[in-house]
């Protein structure tokens, strides 16, 4: 058993593979994961090492890289400066994004200050193409420019008052538009009242630089049906309670804060320019004697592991200032210092007190929780400015007068205290999703329910074969062996699923976790297919009724899961290895010959060190810089030197065959050799790489990247397009209901889509 089985658990196979594939990089250990991603703070490492917190992804996976020279930002969210009503701003977002993008963060940006459809313009076209048109633009630059593993993130949203809003509503009934963003509507009070007294509504744009203004009347009621009906159908777009979101934070009577826009999944509303990072408690193991009757929520614990954990996003903040992609968001996060702190685990806690979710007794829980969660933030964010300082405007910010704050400390004598000292942050908590790190510590995600208590997991055979079996969800199989069940069957009938769990207690808990919550939460409720447009428009108006500042809603098997599939979904189920005894079919793909490359092919040339000695490694190409060829000259000691020029023939065959840089680098990077690591970290001699195979990897995306003068990300990306382009592979052939990597059925959750069974995750 090694360290990471250790950690994690021998069986928790999906834990481990998380952690290998995400997380740990080149040859470390635990132990130094642990002590990199808490820059050696003790209490830090081992409230980790505990599962009972986790950075982020991009914490946890890039903290520590910038003394390896690697630019990698460590915040998941950002919202570009919503584009002006002209061609140069809206070009220049695109920009702001690319850039974004390529530092591994996701966007948001909303387009309510773009004319509408026909407004007049002082250009050769006359009249505008309107907001939506420029949708396109800001969707390609998301699928161009991507991220480690998976594209960019992406959320496009507008006013309920624009005159486009039913065009925007629409946009993603075309098959091939808008397939690499989320949308959102951001709706009024005003619009909700109209809803529901059945009024008429005014849609209303007036363009500064020629002074028209465009007017509709609509029916409220009618666009909202149509909202409903577009979700029903295509699961967007969500909504967003934008009122709700200015009014109910710490900075609401600041009027010098301005919510520009949200995040890819909706739980980090920000200024233009702003940007936030992530951390999330796992509820779970804060619970003393699960399962049993004398099990109970350490509050004791949980409050020490608050005030921990926002020190330590502090410090990460500081930490990353200068990996942030822009100016302008060096610039806001210096100003605002907005942290993201969350929680994952509350089913399976709920579980372990043996209650059920959205009952009278979990709601008044979870009150308890987030009012804890909420006034320990606001206190050691308070004890902060001691040693740093209040963040730049906590003067002016008049956060006391605040209905978030007046809720939490209206009664409470120590918030003179609070108000005197001011705040670190103007932004503490949020509720984002937690895929990937829920996963990494076996427990459900945010405050979603368990999606199942089952899931099916692949593996392979010895004979070559992939077979699927099914495995207990980590918190259903630990409740089934305490209780000695053999069925879960046998389950008590108050553990339910995400599916089977009533809308209207989503509602609530989402509810009463918002009041605790002064950013928002990213959750998403699951319907079944049966579902009606009328049950969605229901769950819209309860979700408003109770203050939540915004909601998602899946409806099983609606059209886009399946409309960007060439068949049905079942069918492309089978194809992606469903059946048991499915077999892996490879196409045969005969690679370029040399002789149709021309006569001259230019080269690097590199000198390796590995154990053996040196190796010499040179890479031809094309004059477009496609790399074709790869000549390895092995080390003249050891018994390396078939084996490179093995790498090295394979090497050369994928590369004519039009495989990814990308794929191929990483389908060899990271091999180990016993003798390169032996001497790996020796005084006396320094090597290159982990093995001949890693070192010759290395290299090859070395070459790839001097060719095409570009970092590693985008690099990666183009490499990845090519390969796309090459074997022209279009929107139409992929099923967005199936993994990209393992075929297997994809679940919607907190607001993000993510696979149960490789931990592939649209948000990282």
């Amino acid at each position: 058993m090694d360290d990471v089985q250790k950690w994690l658990g021998e069986n928790n196979q999906l834990a481990c593979d998380i952690l290998r594939k995400k997380y740990l990089q080149d040859g470390e250990s635990v132990e130094e994961f642990l002590e990199r991603i808490s820059a050696g703070d003790q209490t830090v490492k081992k409230l980790i090492r505990d599962k009972k917190f986790m950075f982020g992804g991009r914490i946890a996976a890039n903290r520590g890289l910038q003394r390896q020279g690697k630019k990698i930002t460590y915040s998941n969210c950002y919202v570009i400066e919503p584009p002006e009503d002209d061609l140069e701003s809206i070009f220049e977002t695109a920009k702001q994004m690319a850039r974004t993008y390529s530092r591994g963060g996701g966007c948001g940006v909303d387009i309510s200050k773009l004319s509408p459809k026909g407004a007049k313009i002082n250009n050769a076209a006359n009249e505008t193409s309107g907001s939506v048109s420029f949708m396109d633009l800001f969707d390609l630059t998301t699928k161009l420019v991507g991220m480690k593993g998976r594209r960019g993130a992406l959320m496009i949203s507008i006013d309920c008052s624009h005159p486009d809003l039913e065009d925007f509503i629409s946009v993603k009934n075309e098959a091939d538009k808008i397939t690499k963003a989320n949308i959102s509507v951001r709706i009024s009070d005003e619009f909700m009242r109209a809803v529901k007294n059945d009024e008429l509504f005014t849609l209303y744009f007036k363009r500064q630089e020629t002074g028209e203004q465009i007017t509709k009347i609509i029916k409220a009621k009618d666009m909202f049906m149509k909202l409903a009906e577009m979700n029903w159908r295509q699961a967007e777009p969500g909504i967003l309670f934008w009122d709700r979101i200015t009014k109910y934070n710490l900075m609401s009577e600041n009027c010098r804060y301005q919510y520009a826009g949200v995040n890819p999944c909706g739980e980090e509303p920000l200024p233009a320019g702003g940007a936030c990072l992530l951390g999330s408690l796992n509820l779970s193991e804060f619970v003393i004697h699960p399962f049993t009757d004398k099990s109970s929520f350490d509050f004791d614990d949980f409050e020490s592991s608050i005030r921990i954990a926002v020190r330590a996003l502090n410090d990460v903040l500081d930490e990353g200032m200068n990996l942030l992609p822009l100016k302008q968001q060096q610039d806001s996060v210096s100003r605002w210092r907005q942290i993201g702190l969350g929680i994952m685990g509350l089913h399976d806690m709920l579980i372990k007190l043996g209650c059920s979710y959205g009952d009278e007794y979990s709601l008044e829980l979870c009150d308890r929780i987030g009012d804890t969660m909420a006034v320990q933030a606001i206190y050691e964010s308070s004890r902060l400015t001691h040693r740093d300082g209040q963040f730049e405007n906590c003067s002016d910010s008049k956060f006391w007068e605040s209905e978030y704050f007046q809720y939490h400390f209206f009664h409470d004598t120590s918030a003179d205290t609070i108000i005197y000292d001011g705040l670190r942050n103007s932004q503490l908590l949020t509720i984002a999703p937690t895929g990937s790190i829920a996963n990494l510590f076996g427990v459900s995600s945010g405050i979603e329910p368990i999606f199942a208590t089952t899931y099916r997991r692949k593996t392979e055979s010895l004979n070559g074969k992939e077979q699927y079996y099914s495995v207990a969800s980590p918190i259903i199989k630990e409740y089934m062996e305490f209780h000695h069940l053999t069925n879960e069957k046998d389950l008590p009938p108050w553990i339910k699923t995400a599916k089977e769990i009533d809308p209207e207690r989503r509602i609530k808990m989402q509810s009463v976790w918002q009041q605790h919550i002064d950013a928002s939460i990213s959750s998403t409720i699951n319907l079944p297919e049966t579902a009606s447009v009328e049950d969605i428009a229901n769950i819209y108006i309860k979700a408003w009724e109770q203050g939540l500042k915004g909601v998602t809603i899946y409806r099983e098997n609606c059209e886009r899961a399946g409309i960007l599939s060439t068949g049905n979904t079942e069918e492309n189920a089978g194809k992606n290895k469903a059946d048991n005894q499915s077999e892996i079919l490879f196409n045969k793909t005969k690679p370029v010959t040399r002789s149709s490359l021309g006569r001259r092919l230019d080269a690097g040339i590199y000198i390796k060190e590995v154990a053996c000695g040196k190796i010499y490694i040179t890479i031809s190409h094309t004059e477009e810089g496609d790399l074709v060829e790869v000549f390895v000259d092995g080390a003249k000691s050891g018994g390396c030197n078939t084996n490179t020029e093995a790498v090295g023939r394979l090497a050369s065959m994928a590369l004519r065959g039009g495989i990814a840089v990308d794929e191929l680098v990483d389908s060899i990077k990271g091999l180990k050799c016993a003798a390169c690591q032996n001497v790996k970290g020796s005084k006396v001699k320094k090597i290159d790489g982990l093995s001949c195979p890693d070192v010759i990897a290395k290299t090859i995306m070395e070459e790839y990247e001097r060719q095409n003068n570009l970092d590693h990300n985008t690099a990666s990306t183009i490499s990845r397009l090519k390969k796309e382009n090459d074997q022209s592979i279009s929107h139409h052939n992929e099923d967005v209901n199936l993994c990209p990597e393992c075929g297997s059925r994809l679940k919607h959750e907190s607001g993000c889509v993510i696979c149960e069974n490789c931990a592939w995750s649209r948000c990282g």
